[in-house]
């Protein structure tokens, strides 16, 4: 499938035309739906929203069905997706389709896909606050490109990878609004009598605070940041590391079965937290992160499921505060937050039943991490 004996070196204007066919009446010419850079999702060819032109709308460049459309304005936000209906578009983003018989229109996304041409677009883009790159540029990006017969074949498996990435992506939707019912269900309505301030549930603690001053040393340790915790899971791809004595290696070294929460973040992720699970050894943790380990009347099982609804439901968002584009959840305000705490019969119950359907979550996310995975390897073999 990829072998490149016939493939020929060509630049991406030379094959593609950027189309600029308007419509200054769209609801005029029967269109119904307009697309805007928000309605592109980066990383996904699909269009699951857009706007109603009935509601207003200043765009007026039009696509059609099987046209790829492309984020001109902050490339490296990767958008772009395939048009599906007739609408208007906003005019920061490029309507692209086959310019000659040498391309197939269903191979042409997947080269926008490519990670190669991300960057020639992020490198050709000009402008500080609002980065934007022109089509005189991108037209002169250059790569190989197979024979029409190849194309057919290559993009044949890579819709039918986007085919099983799409399933999996429903699927995993089903199950987070199922996980995030049973929270609410579990949560919203808890009758319990005994509610304690999590501060008096466990033990609460920030993190370091990085400085120039713990960046050399004899003791580095691996730490964890906001970088690396997410919602029920971890990314250990990027791990820093900072010096940390003894004392404070004893303080801040993390053990299996703490729990991490982001206390700096966007509010919509502020209290984004995961049970870590021992896997870098002698690893410890920056203030952007506040731990929570469970005292003896309190599974950390049951902990956690208590901060994933705050953190689903918007309590941590309320409770944080916000001076700047980062809002705070706070050591001393996560500490006072009321907690139920039922017998630890019923814990483990409520832990169980709801582990259950989290761990489905978990597996269709790392599912479809693998499937996102394949796709990038196919179209990074194919555009060198």
């Amino acid at each position: 499938m990829f072998d490149r004996t016939g493939w020929k070196r060509v630049r991406f204007g030379d094959v593609v035309a950027n189309l600029n066919k308007t419509e200054r009446d769209p609801a005029e010419a029967g269109i119904e739906r307009f697309i805007g850079l928000e309605h592109l999702e980066p990383g996904s060819l699909h269009i699951r929203t857009w706007g109603n032109v009935v509601d207003g709308t200043t765009f007026t460049r039009r696509c059609r069905p099987g046209q790829v459309l492309f984020g001109k304005r902050r490339a490296y936000q990767r958008k772009v997706a395939v048009a599906e209906f007739d609408a208007v578009v906003s005019g920061d983003i490029y309507v692209f389709a086959p310019g000659d018989g040498r391309l197939i229109s269903e191979f042409l996304p997947f080269i926008c896909l490519s990670e190669r041409f991300f960057q020639y677009a992020v490198e050709t883009s000009a402008g500080s606050l609002s980065p934007r790159t022109g089509w005189k540029q991108l037209a002169g990006f250059e790569f190989d490109l197979p024979p029409l017969e190849q194309q057919r074949r290559i993009a044949e498996v890579l819709w039918a990878v986007d085919e099983v990435y799409c399933e999996v992506t429903s699927l995993t939707e089903i199950s987070a609004t199922l996980h995030r019912a049973c929270l609410r269900s579990v949560f919203a309505t808890h009758n319990s009598n005994n509610r304690l301030p999590v501060r008096e549930t466990g033990f609460v603690q920030l993190g370091r605070q990085r400085a120039p001053k713990y960046q050399t040393g004899t003791m580095t340790k691996p730490y964890l940041r906001v970088a690396n915790v997410f919602d029920g899971r971890f990314d250990y791809d990027d791990i820093l590391k900072m010096d940390f004595d003894e004392r404070d290696f004893e303080a801040y070294h993390l053990e299996k079965g703490d729990i991490l929460l982001n206390e700096g973040q966007s509010r919509e992720l502020v209290g984004r937290c995961a049970i870590y699970d021992g896997t870098i050894e002698d690893c410890c943790f920056q203030n952007t992160l506040i731990r929570y380990r469970a005292g003896e009347n309190v599974l950390t099982e049951y902990a956690y499921a208590y901060f994933q609804y705050c953190f689903h439901f918007g309590i941590f968002a309320a409770i944080a505060s916000q001076t700047t584009s980062v809002a705070h959840l706070g050591a001393e305000r996560f500490g006072t937050l009321l907690m139920p705490v039922p017998q630890q019969e019923e814990q483990r119950r409520i832990a169980q039943s709801l582990d259950r359907i989290h761990e489905m979550e978990l597996y269709l996310t790392r599912h479809l991490r693998k499937v996102c995975d394949l796709q990038r390897k196919i179209i990074e073999h194919m555009i060198t």
